[in-house]
């Protein structure tokens, strides 16, 4: 069991994936819609989650995201996902999306988002995780700034709960 919660290298959560935007999930002037995307978010942030827990994992929270270019209908959606941080049974996974066009083969950054994750057992429970190991200087700065992030979570939570 002690083998088993050694921590594992972040570049074994790394995961992408891709879908072409499609008409019926895009509004009246043909760009996908905001929900859509967000969906593809969570997916790609539990993909990440469960690489590293190797288990279940629920949503927790999903911080603000912004939409810097429209997704039109044809382009192709591309998430690439990591966990940046551990928290015993919480993990921050950082998601950025980018919508490429097929015909110019040009890629631009639409948005980036970063969620927690809980590890679960059968029952629901949460369960501890492996902590997630940085080896590199940029995995070494999510990790970092993960845990100033995870503070002002924390924070709001704790406002919002005591506003009841």
């Amino acid at each position: 069991m002690a083998e088993e919660m050694q921590g594992r290298p972040v570049r074994e959560s790394m995961s992408e994936m891709s879908e072409f935007a499609l008409p019926n999930d895009a509004n009246m002037l043909g760009t996908l819609f905001g929900g859509k995307v967000m969906a593809l978010v969570d997916l790609a942030g539990s993909l990440a989650a469960v690489r590293h827990a190797r288990g279940p994992v629920v949503t927790a929270s999903v911080d603000y995201m912004t939409f810097l270019h429209p997704i039109h209908i044809g382009q192709l959606v591309i998430l690439r996902s990591q966990v940046n941080r551990v928290f015993r049974t919480s993990m921050e996974v950082g998601v950025k999306v980018f919508v490429e066009n097929l015909r110019t083969r040009e890629v631009k950054h639409t948005s980036s988002a970063y969620l927690t994750f809980v590890a679960i057992d059968k029952e629901g429970n949460p369960v501890p995780i492996p902590s997630a190991v940085p080896d590199t200087e940029e995995e070494q700065r999510r990790y970092d700034d993960a845990g100033e992030r995870r503070r002002h979570r924390l924070e709001m939570k704790a406002r919002t709960t005591a506003q009841g």
